[in-house]
């Protein structure tokens, strides 16, 4: 984006404020359902500032302009805010974040504007704590952008279509009852969801609003009687209706979710989870009814799958392993060809290979497919302006960093791999083999049932650790089922909180995904799905039960970029057995090149 016009675009902004008499303006990456990712009409902080990280708090004032982000983007956000008059603040322990920053430079009566809409409850409570002590006002009421985006898109008009009924484990009428007794037992007499993920589950429809993530804009409210779906009747066909028919839910506008809330009384309980929901969703409630603010009894009940659905990600990951393979054939003959090939070829060629398969849907992320330096930056993505060549000096060499994955009716994929281009040397492999040595120590971990998943974490770093090294994200997150890639509760990361929602149980879905980044060298990640799997035949009854992970990636991890001194003898079991079954799971799946590829990655270390 033209830096003049982030310019213009804040100018802009800044006369909108003094016009209403505003000290600031907030502008989150977020919208009124606080998704991961969002539909263009509600990508306010990249249209102000041209930030294209998925991850940022836009402040302005009439003299200062700041994007809050975390390690991940503090490269990408430097370069890409260099020239626009807005400054790059870090996220990082004991740095002031966007709210202390507003409470220490701002005066008694100053006033605070942010939309409403796309403003969490929890957030809004800890602006308020924030702002109380120095008589701040937070205005939550306006959308301050509406009188300079006159070009806003419009919201996305996809229709909605029903999950493959082949690969569904449990009816829409079986989910609902669930969240019901969920509801029974906090008290509730109504639930209020909009996480999409969480109504794309419950309703067992999927949709295209928001890129990599199959859901759709929607609200729902369940009681005890009635459940009612608040969507665009646009995009709801007959047979989608039928379906939430025979299912219990009811049909309502969109848009007309404010008015069913404002019908509720003093006397019903209102249950949600202050983290997913907006206060401008509840903006018409009248203020005696009460809350129940937790996680919604949904987030719990999707993140453990049956073992149906199990099998079938089993399934999706045979068939993203054979397109894989697939994928590193010709890369690699294409290279050997003498062939210039970017990181965007990489994009392509993953995307073409892996639309050959079945049930295949989108990509469930955009491709990392970082160079060298690249690499170094963990949410990295190359682009038409701005990508590098994977071009070596004779003699010398680089890391290739891939972090790809794809949606499948059948499934949801993860996967990062690492590709030595031209002559790799001891300090590459020194670095991958380490990385590789934490990602085998979590893959081996036994651990008790119920756990708090961020206390699992050291287990994964302790290897790092010892060698004095370490990474800046959380080594795990939990991956959906033909749902969002990334999904709670559960999060493998020790600076995470630990309430009871985060435990460990049977049939979650997780990454395990550690690395190592050296600025302007290179980036190293090793990461596969895992599944919570009890252990079968356990040696000690008295302490309770324990679980262990089952790897469900199937792809070889490169053995040339391994130093083997570096690993002891259980490491170099583990790493055999698993390419003992990648090459069982796919040899029946490709041939020629691929399975050339396949037999040579797989050989034993």
């Amino acid at each position: 984006m033209n830096k003049q016009t982030i310019h213009d675009r804040i100018d802009r902004l800044r006369q909108t404020l003094a016009a209403q008499d505003l000290t600031a303006i907030i502008v989150p990456s977020a919208d009124p359902h606080l998704s991961e990712y969002l539909p263009e009409y509600w990508q306010a902080r990249l249209w102000l500032s041209g930030f294209t990280g998925s991850v940022g708090t836009l402040v302005a004032t009439a003299d200062f302009a700041g994007l809050w982000t975390d390690s991940r983007y503090w490269v990408h956000a430097a370069d890409q805010l260099e020239g626009t008059g807005i400054s790059l603040e870090k996220l990082a322990p004991g740095q002031p974040n966007h709210i202390d920053w507003l409470a220490e430079h701002l005066q008694e009566g100053d006033s605070v504007a942010i939309d409403g809409n796309v403003l969490s409850i929890a957030e809004q409570d800890r602006l308020l704590n924030a702002f109380d002590a120095t008589d701040i006002t937070l205005i939550t009421e306006r959308d301050v952008l509406t009188e300079i985006w006159t070009d806003r898109p419009a919201l996305p008009v996809a229709k909605l279509y029903p999950h493959d009924e082949q690969f569904l484990s449990q009816s829409a009428t079986s989910k609902l009852a669930a969240v019901r007794a969920g509801m029974a037992e906090a008290g509730a007499t109504h639930h209020l969801l909009s996480s999409l993920d969480d109504i794309a589950w419950l309703t067992n429809l999927r949709g295209a609003d928001v890129d990599y993530n199959p859901v759709f804009l929607a609200h729902m409210l369940i009681s005890a009687d009635r459940a009612t779906l608040f969507v665009d009747s646009n995009k709801v066909g007959a047979d989608v209706a039928k379906s939430l028919h025979d299912s219990g839910i009811t049909l309502a506008a969109y848009e007309s979710v404010q008015e069913a809330l404002a019908a509720l009384t003093p006397a019903d309980l209102l249950l949600l989870d202050p983290s997913k929901v907006a206060v401008g969703t509840l903006s018409k409630m009248v203020d005696d009814v009460g809350f129940i603010e937790q996680m919604a009894p949904s987030t719990l009940l999707k993140s453990v799958k049956s073992e149906a659905d199990i099998d079938h990600v089993r399934e999706a990951m045979r068939q993203d392993g054979a397109a894989l393979c697939e994928f590193f054939a010709t890369f690699e003959q294409r290279l050997d060809n003498g062939e210039r090939l970017s990181e965007l070829d990489v994009d392509s060629m993953l995307i073409e290979v892996r639309s050959q398969q079945p049930h295949y849907v989108s990509p469930s992320f955009p491709t990392i497919a970082g160079f060298n330096e690249n690499g170094a930056l963990p949410h990295y993505r190359a682009t038409p302006e701005k990508f590098s060549y994977l071009d070596v000096n004779e003699g010398e060499g680089g890391l290739l960093l891939i972090d790809s994955g794809a949606q499948y009716q059948n499934g949801t994929t993860d996967i990062t791999r690492v590709v030595g281009i031209g002559h790799v040397n001891g300090e590459h492999k020194r670095d991958f083999t380490t990385v590789l040595k934490a990602h085998i120590a979590l893959a081996r971990a036994h651990f008790p049932d119920g756990i708090a998943s961020p206390l699992i974490d050291a287990i994964c770093r302790a290897p790092l650790w010892q060698a004095q090294m370490d990474y800046g994200h959380g080594t795990g997150h939990g991956v959906g089922y033909f749902l969002n890639v990334h999904e709670g509760p559960q999060v493998i990361a020790y600076s995470a909180s630990t309430p009871k929602e985060r435990a460990m149980k049977a049939g979650m879905i997780s990454s395990n995904e550690p690395g190592l980044y050296r600025e302007g060298k290179w980036g190293i990640r090793i990461e596969n799905l895992v599944v919570n799997t009890r252990v079968a035949s356990p040696t000690e009854t008295e302490f309770g039960d324990f679980l262990h992970f089952e790897t469900i990636t199937y792809c070889p991890i490169d053995t040339r970029l391994i130093e083997p001194s570096l690993l002891d003898q259980v490491e170099i079991d583990w790493l055999n057995e698993y390419h003992r079954q990648v090459y069982a799971e796919l040899k029946d799946r490709v041939d020629g090149a691929a399975f050339e590829w396949l037999t040579e990655r797989t050989k034993a270390i």
